[in-house]
């Protein structure tokens, strides 16, 4: 398969992942500043999720940009990774419905867990395309630190929300966004140096 190809059919999941979950934002039954108020619950869920969705697909890109070629390993490691970001619209919408109670953080942060593992298994794949050790690839092994903080993160978002806090699991998801909120620049440097 072309990397061309891949790229564009990730996107195209990507942009759908956010037209769902903008398509579960309703608008409010009334004009007055009382009416919006039940509904923040449900922008903020989304906002975060639309966030983590960017993140990812920012993140991909660059990742996407180090495979030299694209493997059956490639191809069905990135399959899962947009298995798992394709539940993202049912889980925000879940969590934004209840207020952020802490069964549905739970499992916000249970859905999040396998999407931080697919993306490692995804820069595993294509680091295994290489044959010797290069700059790309010490890259890709320097964004393997930040996924498994990023991993022991989410697993540690569910116990939080259901028996600490669901502030305390939103607090780890903020810490993981912020972690990834700039692509590897180790990786541009590579990438521009090739």
């Amino acid at each position: 398969m072309n990397k061309t190809r891949l790229e564009a059919f990730s996107d195209g999941v990507f942009a759908i992942i956010i037209t769902i979950m903008v398509l579960e934002l309703r608008a409010p039954k009334g004009v007055s500043w009382d009416a919006v108020k039940p509904l923040l619950p449900a922008f903020f869920s989304y906002l975060l999720s639309f966030v983590f969705v960017a993140i990812y697909w920012g993140n991909h890109h660059h990742l996407m940009h180090t495979a030299r070629r694209v493997t059956a390993g490639i191809m069905w490691a990135n399959m899962h990774l947009l298995f798992w970001l394709s539940l993202i619209p049912f889980a925000t919408a879940w969590m934004g419905v209840n207020n952020f109670d802490s069964i549905p953080v739970a499992v916000y942060g249970a859905l999040l867990l396998p999407c931080g593992i697919s993306y490692t298994l995804l820069s595993n794949a294509i680091k295994k395309t290489y044959k010797e050790e290069t700059r790309l690839t010490t890259a890709i092994e320097k964004g393997a630190v930040k996924g498994k903080w990023s991993v022991a993160l989410y697993a540690l978002s569910v116990p939080a929300a259901l028996f600490v806090h669901p502030g305390l699991s939103a607090a780890m998801f903020i810490t993981v966004a912020t972690i990834w909120l700039v692509p590897s620049r180790d990786i541009e440097k590579a990438l521009s140096d090739d």
